[in-house]
């Protein structure tokens, strides 16, 4: 999936026209750059409302399912490509080093530099989470893998690793999930219905810090989240 949004005109390779000096008028390109700001601030609140509406029963039981995990001794494992890479390291440290609340042992399996690289050189870079659910995933873990698109065959090999262990599962994907929403295993699939990748990775932000919450309060460590009426 491309990292640029799809073009609404403008400037080249679908970037706005307030990025190309000399095609406007200082209003004009003022005007113009809080006319984007807004509809992309509304766009991700609108997603996220829809998000919340669509999931929001399978949130709390997935919440719940990783609290029985943490309680037994389970350990988090998180897992992406590009961007995804960095939210799975996000993952693990929103659980490892919370703000507050209790730490639960969480890794991501992007961190380690060595590992990746040489798991990338010596084996396939197919299988560079997969082989390490294999080294070290237990039955009762939980595995969190991201993808924007659905479609990383690295993250649906982790996946088949993770449930041939007994792990817990729980994949985050976009538009209509890829070939995740395919694969017949996951125990959870939180898929964004957005085609952009900015909207889709903002989107699971906001998911994955719900969940923690969540796992928080199951746990008794936090008290319930508080919903506000999106109007």
């Amino acid at each position: 999936m491309s990292m640029l949004e799809e073009p609404r005109g403008g400037g080249a390779c679908g970037f706005p026209s307030f990025l190309y000096p000399g095609q406007a008028d200082l209003g004009s390109v003022l005007a113009e750059a809080r006319r984007s700001t807004e509809e992309k601030a509304a766009e991700i609140v609108r997603l996220r409302w829809q998000v919340a509406e669509m999931a929001g029963d399978e949130l709390a039981e997935c919440a719940q399912e990783m609290a029985i995990r943490f309680a037994s001794g389970g350990r988090l494992f998180a897992f992406g490509n590009g961007g995804s890479s960095t939210d799975a390291q996000e993952v693990a440290t929103t659980f490892l080093y919370p703000a507050y609340g209790l730490s639960l042992p969480a890794l991501s399996l992007t961190g380690d530099v060595a590992v990746v690289t040489a798991l990338s050189n010596d084996v396939g870079f197919d299988v560079v989470f997969a082989r390490q659910l294999a080294a070290l995933g237990r039955r009762g873990d939980i595995a969190v893998g991201l993808s924007t698109s659905g479609g990383s065959f690295n993250v649906l090999q982790a996946f088949e690793e993770a449930s041939r262990r007994g792990m817990l599962t729980i994949g985050l994907a976009g538009d209509q999930g890829g070939k995740l929403a395919g694969l017949g295993l996951l125990d959870y699939l939180f898929v964004i219905p957005s085609s952009s990748v900015h909207r889709i990775q903002e989107a699971q932000t906001t998911l994955y810090h719900v969940l923690w919450e969540l796992t928080q309060h199951a746990l008794g460590a936090v008290p319930a989240p508080q919903v506000h009426d999106a109007g």
